[in-house]
């Protein structure tokens, strides 16, 4: 079988095609590695929470260890979660032509292999959530029901984007039990608020597979939103600028916070005025965006946290 035949349809030309030994190529592709940007997705929560608990704590001592650890946990769970979703989903994959050429749907790698692949990964997982306090602990191993509940959302709600959100927003929880060792009113908000952000982007997402979900009878905000999408993104967006801005006045967030939730809000708006849900390219550069949303929003917290300290 040739390498270009084995690549997935909507990842090529990235570093695992092109650097990655062959042997570990369908293991990467599985966890997403050769498409980090769910990775990223699932960071931004945590470090926007890590930022703005270290500024109500006026305390950045911690901050940077806790940004690397952030880092190093999203892209193993995100990985582990890739993996359990389509384990779960390996016949479903084998029914969407963009989905079709994953590693399991097209036999390059057995179940129990994907599935030893996910333990890795949960035990590096596990060994960085290991570095925090008993309320952090608590609070990482709660995530895992709804991860492990996740895949099969889409099979009996039109709303499986809720529960994804739930899961890629739990950071937003994180940052404040391992800084402050408790989850108070500020990080509740700015989890609500980081759920509705990821039930509208993961709606964009979910828009390149539209058609082929309503042939084999999936759903998704997409299918239920339909031709009213942008107005129900315009509702989602500025429901999720709304509460991280509530979430920033009960943390006593400064200027460079609220700058950075400005042009995290102008991203949005801006998303929104370019989608085009016939146009599955640039659905996909336009959830790929958000990356650089929470960046922008980060950012703003990482200069409002060293201000405060």
């Amino acid at each position: 079988m040739s390498d270009a035949s084995t690549r997935v349809a909507d990842a090529t030309g990235n570093w695992v095609d092109t650097r990655a030994p062959s042997w570990s190529q369908p293991y990467l592709r599985l966890s997403r590695y050769d498409r980090p940007i769910g990775s990223w997705l699932l960071l931004m929560p945590c470090w926007w929470s890590a930022a703005l608990a270290a500024g109500v704590a006026r305390d950045i001592s911690q901050l940077p260890l806790v940004i690397v650890l952030f880092f190093i946990g999203a892209f193993v769970m995100r990985g582990a979660g890739c993996a359990w979703n389509d384990i779960t989903d390996r016949d479903l994959d084998a029914s969407v032509e963009r989905t079709r050429s994953r590693p399991l749907p097209a036999g390059q790698i057995s179940v129990a292999q994907a599935f030893a692949f996910l333990v890795l990964q949960a035990l590096i997982g596990l060994a960085v959530l290991l570095q925090f306090n008993r309320v952090a602990i608590l609070t990482g191993v709660a995530s895992l029901v709804i991860v492990a509940v996740y895949p099969f959302m889409k099979r009996i709600t039109w709303w499986p984007q809720v529960v994804l959100g739930l899961a890629f927003s739990w950071g937003a929880l994180m940052g404040f039990a391992v800084t402050l060792g408790r989850i108070d009113l500020t990080a509740l908000v700015l989890y609500a608020g980081s759920i509705a952000w990821v039930i509208g982007y993961d709606t964009i997402y979910a828009h390149q597979d539209a058609e082929d979900d309503a042939l084999i009878g999936i759903k998704s905000t997409a299918r239920l939103f339909g031709a009213s999408t942008h107005r129900a993104l315009s509702v989602l967006y500025s429901l999720a600028v709304v509460l991280i801005g509530v979430a920033l006045a009960l943390g006593g967030a400064r200027w460079p916070a609220w700058i950075g939730l400005i042009a995290f809000a102008a991203h949005l708006a801006w998303q929104i005025g370019r989608l085009n849900i016939s146009d599955p390219a640039l659905c996909l550069r336009l959830f790929k965006s958000n990356r650089d949303a929470g960046l922008l929003l980060f950012a703003g917290l990482l200069v409002d946290a060293v201000m405060r300290a």
